[in-house]
């Protein structure tokens, strides 16, 4: 079975975004750069939300997909989007139905709100944080209320440039 992985990064007090949507507090690294050139060919998938993708376009993402890499979007409201495939229906069981699939792992990107719905329909498998030394105040949570205990193990964890920290994490079932 594959393996889903929500990964973000966020700030100290677990925010992944100011208010407006904004991240200009992300500090870019080689060490990220070469997690993420590790990272990258374990997975085949992405999924994301509305509101990830609509940033990602805005930002200048989005417009085609990664070779050998398919994209969802999860969204109720958009008609169409470029690079990827639209899903309307219930996320948590579109993600038990590509689990199923053969290939490799799959990345739930962005917004907490996509991911709570994943936790809460039991189909993430591991949380990767990129945690950066700075408390926001406020802003876009990391995850809204889950509405149940979830346990974790920690699988790594991994101080890196700028003074963030790289852990990720197990569900425990």
């Amino acid at each position: 079975m594959r393996t889903v992985t929500y990964g973000a990064a966020c700030s100290l007090d677990l925010f992944i975004a100011r208010p407006d949507g904004s991240a200009d507090w992300l500090v870019w690294s080689d060490d990220v750069n070469q997690f993420m050139a590790e990272f990258w060919p374990t997975i085949d998938t992405i999924v994301l939300g509305r509101k990830t993708y609509e940033v990602m376009l805005k930002s200048g993402g989005g417009e085609g997909e990664m070779p050998g890499v398919r994209s969802y979007v999860f969204s109720r409201t958009l008609k169409e989007v470029k690079g990827a495939t639209l899903i309307s229906e219930d996320a948590g069981e579109f993600v038990r139905k590509l689990k199923q699939q053969p290939g490799k792992g799959i990345c739930v990107m962005g917004g907490g709100e996509l991911a709570k719905s994943l936790f809460e329909a039991d189909v993430i498998d591991e949380y990767g944080l990129n945690i950066h030394p700075v408390l926001l105040g406020s802003g876009i949570p990391l995850l809204p209320p889950i509405g149940r205990q979830i346990n974790l193990e920690l699988i790594s964890s991994k101080s890196i440039a700028g003074g963030c920290v790289l852990a990720t994490y197990r569900v425990k079932r």
